[in-house]
């Protein structure tokens, strides 16, 4: 199932721009569209990297480009056709990189501008499409718009939030934030600028102040800047949490339950009411839709109404949109993201269920079971001990890839990489857990219970380094890596997945290959059968003639299959199995099959 590096973009059967010469600047190359069919990303597979954690070059202990360049042929064995590449702008890297302080520059961190053209390069000489990763909710404090707002009679004083203390209020108090908003890494939402005497709001760290998209000074600033990278030739773009880029302007306070220090934000600061507007103006303005670019939009608190709205095609905003509620449905009623809960099956599958019957007959789903700010998907959502890993792992990844969407690996999702397994605060380094660490204790929350719940749910655990092999460091550096390699990665790691032809990695290869190869994987119909199974996960993709049962055992236990709740599977055909030549209705603990049925 290995595909060849000598792939190209004109595999799409759409003729090469005439005349291109290699050592061409990115602003006379040809018109990248041309090797863009509409629609050609209902049969992607698009690859996530985290460039920080991904491959290191220069041994420095940080992923870089020229390290992502260098395995690019590992991604075209595995046989994807995107690269999403998370944020390398230049950055005072509070939050790795979402804090962007210049957004038509590389940061000396990842490399240089060059660097990246040549990445691109290297892609599209590959066969694959690169989609950037789109920041534009906010800046870093040390934007140059921002620090230049800081001046009240600047002319960029309204690109940003800036309101005066509360009423009655004496400025920079506790309780003087113009309204009850927290932040999403904790505190409250607005930072006091003695500066300039008022307060600006930053919906996360208070180095990530939040743009005013209501000016349009401040949208066209942004979509100058996309076209500038549409002209170097990326792909596409994924757009970090762009539903919070409309807003209630009259800033309500937020619902504050018992013990809160502070109110939502929700839903005052996402989905606002000139979101579908904003959408539609940067796609014409960009040319996303005439272009035929992929965008995706990181869409938290988001319904299947909305994504409707935002992802149907006459409306020309986005292709498709990132829900948050399956990655939700972990944490306790009523509490955060660090309050667990169980998760049964069938909540699970009518939630994923729920979102491919709404978005049917318009828009499209995306895909994931994790990504930079998800733990890892064997650890949550399968049982990542030595037993079950490498089968719970194709199963997760049989079930999510036969589902109607795009699909999204995260790096080193197809090796069935774990959680960090870190037990000690000192190993993290992503702000939100740090944070919330420190938060949790002042509240009196019991240390262990803090660690473990880190444990779990701790971005950080989908950021430890990619294991390239099973030398020191996992062959991610030569130098000390930013993150702990997890110890693990004598055993999963790349090069040992891709000598082994029963591994996950080869797995996903075939699993890439049933959706370059079968129409029904990408356009099928979606039925869920026996929903309210605790351990089966079945389903069936039709179209036309054609049509898939996906049979999948997602627990520890041994299950027995009821022959009379399934399609007849007299003549059928076994496209892809966890277990090789198992036959018949019992399943082995996380076994898995996929069936094309006889017509």
């Amino acid at each position: 199932m290995t595909s060849s590096p000598s792939r190209s973009l004109a595999s799409d059967h759409v003729d090469q721009a005439p005349d291109q010469a290699p050592d061409q600047a990115p602003d006379q190359a040809p018109d990248p569209a041309a090797n863009r069919p509409a629609d050609w990303w209902r049969s992607a597979v698009v690859y996530q990297i985290y460039p920080r954690s991904f491959c290191d070059s220069n041994g420095d202990g940080i992923g870089d480009i020229p390290g992502i360049t260098s395995r690019l042929d590992y991604l075209i064995d595995l046989g994807v056709d995107v690269l999403w590449l998370s944020p390398v702008y230049r950055s005072p890297m509070d939050d790795n990189g979402y804090d962007i302080s210049d957004y038509q520059d590389v940061d000396p961190l990842f490399g240089t501008l060059e660097d990246l053209d040549a990445l691109i390069a290297g892609c599209h000489e590959r066969g694959l499409r690169l989609v950037m990763d789109l920041v534009v909710n906010h800046t870093s404090d040390e934007h140059p718009w921002f620090v230049e707002s800081r001046d009240p009679s600047s002319p960029k004083r309204d690109w940003y939030w800036w309101r005066p203390a509360r009423p009655g209020h004496e400025p920079g108090t506790p309780g003087a934030e113009p309204n009850n908003w927290g932040a999403a890494f904790s505190g409250p939402a607005w930072h006091f600028d003695e500066t300039s005497g008022e307060y600006y709001l930053h919906l996360f760290s208070p180095k990530q102040p939040d743009l005013n998209w209501e000016n349009p000074e401040v949208r066209q600033a942004v979509y100058a800047m996309m076209r500038w990278w549409v002209d170097r030739g990326v792909d596409g773009f994924r757009m970090d949490v762009i539903n919070f880029i409309s807003k209630d302007v009259t800033l309500p306070d937020g619902p504050q339950g018992p013990g809160q220090p502070h109110g939502s934000a929700f839903p005052g600061s996402a989905n606002g009411p000139r979101l579908d507007e904003f959408l539609a103006e940067m796609n014409r303005e960009v040319g996303l839709s005439d272009q035929h670019l992929l965008t995706v939009g990181e869409m938290p608190g988001s319904t299947i109404e909305v994504a409707r709205r935002v992802t149907d095609p006459a409306r020309d905003e986005l292709n498709m949109v990132f829900t948050f509620e399956h990655v939700d449905l972990d944490v306790a009623p009523g509490g955060l993201k660090w309050d667990l809960a169980d998760l049964p099956l069938p909540v699970l599958k009518r939630n994923l269920e729920s979102w491919q019957v709404g978005l049917a007959d318009v828009g499209w789903n995306s895909l994931y079971w994790n990504n930079h700010d998800q733990p890892r998907a064997v650890s949550r959502f399968g049982d990542d001990s030595d037993e079950h890993r490498v089968h719970s792992a194709k199963t997760l990844a049989t079930v999510l890839h036969l589902h109607r969407g795009t699909p999204y690996v995260y790096q080193g999702e197809e090796l069935g990489m774990t959680n960090a397994g870190f037990d000690e605060i000192g190993h993290y380094r992503d702000i939100e857990s740090v944070n919330y660490h420190a938060a949790a204790l002042v509240l009196g929350i019991d240390p262990e219970t803090v660690l473990r719940s880190l444990a779990v749910k701790s971005r950080d655990n989908a950021r430890t380094p990619m294991q390239w092999d099973d030398t020191a460091y996992g062959g991610f550096t030569t130098g000390e890596p930013w993150l702990p390699v997890n110890p693990n990665h004598k055993t999963i790691n790349a090069v040992a997945a891709q000598a082994d032809p029963r591994s996950v990695f080869a797995h996903y290869q075939s699993l890439i290959e049933l959706r370059h190869t079968h129409p029904v994987v990408v356009d099928g119909r979606f039925e869920l059968l026996l929903p309210d199974h605790e351990q089966l996960w079945v389903i069936t993709r039709t179209l036309g003639r054609d049509r898939l049962l996906v049979l999948a055992n997602c627990s520890s236990y041994a299950v027995a299959a009821p022959s009379d709740e399934l399609p007849p599977l007299d003549g059928a055909e076994v496209l892809l199995a966890t277990h090789p030549g198992s036959t018949g209705l019992d399943l082995a603990p996380w076994e898995s099959r996929i069936y094309a049925l006889k017509n």
